[in-house]
């Protein structure tokens, strides 16, 4: 069985095939910031019939189920959207590639101003990647920047209102992995690639000026922690 994890992904393709067409399930999350956003819930889709009347049933109760005692098998989890969050998707959906398109010409502006200043890395691409559609812009920042440069330069970002975070943490970091015994060190790589990754603004309503201004703000930040233009 593979349940592909697509929550971050839609309308991207790896070798030509559209995410969420290689697994016997697969799952969308629309919850902010997504391209797809209706304040809440996601989408399923399998092509297994069987697999879908049982998400359904552990869903929520049907309606003609309300009124009664129903014996089951199994509890349902009234993990259903509202109607009114579910009207906002569908109207959505039906602009999608209207969506992702602005969207990729928010990424294409960022690559601009970005490729400008070495101590930033744009967002990695994977081999065999089709077509991408973020659902953060990631970057990274370079070999000479530390966590705690990462943190002042997002603090810096925050005094000009510019809503950017260190956004990774690496899982065996995570507090299930600790209790197992993994600990700080233990995958040196790993920790450095999300002690320097930054994630910054994106969304469908940036300008290219405050574009502009998000990377200039981020190379200033970067000259005030000490760290210079970082090379790679």
């Amino acid at each position: 069985m593979l349940l592909e994890d697509s929550t971050e992904a839609i309308g991207s393709r790896y070798q030509g095939k559209l995410v969420g067409t290689f697994g016997d399930m697969s799952v969308f999350d629309f919850a902010q910031p997504s391209a797809l956003t209706c304040g809440e819930g996601g989408m399923l889709v399998t092509d297994n019939i069987d697999l879908a009347v049982t998400v359904r049933r552990h869903r929520a109760h049907g309606l003609e189920d309300r009124g009664s005692v129903v014996v089951g098998g199994s509890a349902p989890y009234q993990a259903n959207m509202s109607d009114i969050s579910a009207a906002l998707g569908l109207a959505q959906l039906k602009r999608i590639d209207e969506i992702l398109e602005r969207r990729r010409l928010i990424e294409h502006l960022y690559y601009k101003h970005v490729a400008s200043f070495e101590g930033i890395k744009d967002p990695y691409v994977g081999p065999d990647v089709t077509e991408v559609n973020w659902f953060l812009y990631l970057v990274h920042l370079g070999n000479r920047f530390s966590r705690s440069s990462r943190d002042a330069i997002v603090e810096d970002l925050a005094v000009e209102d510019v809503e950017a975070a260190g956004y990774c943490n690496p899982l065996h970091l995570q507090r299930h992995y600790l209790d197992m015994g993994y600990r700080r060190g233990d995958l040196l790589v790993t920790e450095k690639l999300a002690d320097r990754a930054v994630a910054l603004p994106f969304h469908t309503h940036l300008t290219e000026d405050q574009i502009e201004f998000i990377v200039a703000t981020m190379k200033d930040a970067s000259i005030n922690v000490g760290a210079g233009a970082a090379i790679y």
